[in-house]
């Protein structure tokens, strides 16, 4: 009997053959990310994206044989972009009668015009959470922000697309992988909340070594090949920065508008502008800021305030965006987080719950009036 490991898997893969009859899977160097953990088989196939179509079929055959490998109870596999791939041996051949370079229906100077977004079924609205810079606490306001409005009665999910850095299966508890019918994957759910993270799909140790197109197309297919069902919104964790994953957030679905992360200090708050004006940029309302780390409270009950005192407020005021609220530096909101509980859900009745939920309800008047 095969034994089930990543070089059984790599063993199915290479009698897979590319489009056009070329190399094979493993000789073409397209097979990446192989994880097997207790029966569960995830891969990538990294492509030109150019070539999807062809490939699927191809994505479809890998998955079935991996699937007949004894031990497997579940197979993952997905197509990444990267320009730099392998081209298969039988391209398709363009349109003989597309219009010449600059001509034709296309944007300024010939460049094409940018992808309209596609909403997505059963989706009334999407909320991203951003953040200029990473270390805020911007995923610790994203998950309590989700709670507290699957709280307030609406059918919430939460999508973590900081692809580098998922964080969302430790400060959810949530264990195991998405099951998959090789169309789609059904999302995990956690306090009343459907959800997904590219942390459910690989080893949570195992480092994402992937190149700009790649995170796009998980990004893409985390939004899109997900049967998230009826949700009233969306909360998407958005990786820092003002990067890719951030326009093909925007490019791919209608964004009902976004809610900025920052810390007090005004080294924070220089990215925050940065990510306000970038949203604005694309036609993306920001509903507002929330202040985090805001102040630590002291034995004696007085306010420290380490990163500074009211920051994000001024800047709030100076953008003209609405100010959401302060969020203090309280050990139990960390602990929560690390314990897989947010304090959301774990304490509501604390003073940190009812500030997360005095957010929520802001952000919620937001995008029902969008």
């Amino acid at each position: 009997m095969t034994s089930l490991t990543t070089n059984s898997v790599r063993d199915a893969l290479s009698h897979v053959a590319t489009p056009g009859g070329g190399k094979d899977l493993i000789a073409a160097e397209i097979v990446k990310q192989v994880s097997v953990i207790d029966g569960k088989v995830s891969f990538a196939l990294e492509i030109d994206p150019k070539f999807a179509e062809l490939y699927e079929p191809v994505r479809a055959e890998a998955e079935g044989l991996v699937k007949a490998i004894p031990g497997v109870v579940q197979v993952t596999a997905v197509l990444t972009a990267h320009s730099d791939a392998p081209v298969p041996a039988t391209p398709p051949q363009p349109h003989r009668h597309a219009p010449p370079s600059g001509r034709g229906r296309s944007g300024k100077h010939g460049a094409p015009p940018p992808p309209t977004p596609k909403a997505l079924p059963g989706i009334k609205h999407i909320v991203a959470v951003a953040s200029g810079k990473g270390g805020v606490g911007k995923s610790t306001v994203a998950v309590n922000l989700a709670v507290a409005l699957q709280q307030s009665g609406l059918r919430t999910g939460l999508l973590d697309a900081d692809i580098y850095g998922p964080s969302l299966p430790t400060m959810l508890g949530v264990t195991g992988k998405p099951e998959s019918d090789g169309k789609v994957l059904q999302p995990l759910e956690a306090y009343g909340l459907k959800v997904m993270s590219m942390g459910m799909l690989v080893p949570g140790d195992a480092p994402m070594i992937w190149r700009g197109p790649m995170i796009n197309s998980a990004l893409s297919q985390m939004l899109q090949d997900v049967a998230w069902g009826e949700l009233d919104v969306l909360v998407v964790d958005m990786p820092p920065g003002t990067g890719d994953a951030q326009l093909t957030l925007v490019q791919k679905v209608p964004v009902s508008g976004a809610v900025i992360v920052s810390t007090p200090q005004e080294i924070a708050l220089i990215d925050a502008r940065k990510g306000f004006a970038m949203f604005e940029k694309v036609g993306v309302p920001v509903f507002g800021i929330v202040e985090n780390m805001a102040w630590l409270e002291m034995p004696d009950g007085t306010r420290n305030y380490i990163f500074g005192e009211g920051g994000a407020r001024r800047t709030a005021e100076a953008l003209g965006a609405p100010f959401l609220g302060e969020v203090p530096l309280i050990s139990e909101i960390r602990q929560t987080a690390d314990e897989g509980k947010p304090i959301v859900a774990e304490a509501p009745e604390s003073e940190a719950a009812r500030i997360f939920a005095e957010i929520a309800k802001r952000v919620r008047t937001s995008f029902e009036a969008v």
